[in-house]
């Protein structure tokens, strides 16, 4: 399968930063919704998303096109994500801290907001697998190359993922 990203990873790679901006507009916005759906927050969504662009800029010398550059940049994503949710669990609750930032609004809607509620309470394989597939429309396949684990592993997770999210959006609806 031809990369449709592999003339400007190619520019870029040798030194071309204009190149490599064409491709952080061409993917941010998929991996910020990876972001913000894997760990809920628009803040540290951004830090996450901005995060994987810095590793990406510094790994491009040894990306060699084995995967498409997609790809790559999703798995990347992914580790920031998770990186960025050990960090949280490290710190200390900060009770000062300011009100939600106004982008944080469509969260509080009554359906996002359940549907966030629920994500967060997934097991965050669970959680990368159903965002990648439901949200982002990423195939089996790609999701395997990402995680790392097979696709039937994948189908799985996916399953057992959209089977926990009903069981938790059915009580909260139950609760209301």
């Amino acid at each position: 399968m031809e990369d449709p990203d592999a003339p400007l990873v190619e520019r870029a790679q040798r030194g071309d930063r204009r190149a490599f901006e064409e491709l952080v507009e061409r993917h941010q916005h998929r991996l910020y919704t990876l972001a913000v759906r894997t760990l809920g927050s628009v803040d540290e969504a951004a830090d996450a998303v901005q995060e994987a662009f810095i590793r990406a800029w510094l790994g491009l010398p040894r990306f060699r096109g084995g995967s498409l550059f997609s790809t790559w940049l999703f798995r990347i994503c992914v580790n920031a994500a998770h990186d960025q949710r050990l960090k949280r669990r490290a710190e200390p609750l900060d009770e000062t801290r300011e009100p939600a930032d106004p982008q944080d609004a469509f969260r509080t809607s009554e359906l996002s907001g359940a549907l966030q509620a629920a994500l967060d309470e997934l097991d965050e394989d669970y959680r990368v697998a159903v965002v990648l597939y439901d949200v982002l429309g990423c195939s089996y396949t790609e999701i395997a190359e990402l995680t790392d684990v097979a696709e039937g592993t994948v189908k799985s997770r996916i399953f057992r993922g959209r089977s926990r999210l009903a069981e938790l959006l059915g009580t909260r609806t139950a609760e209301e």
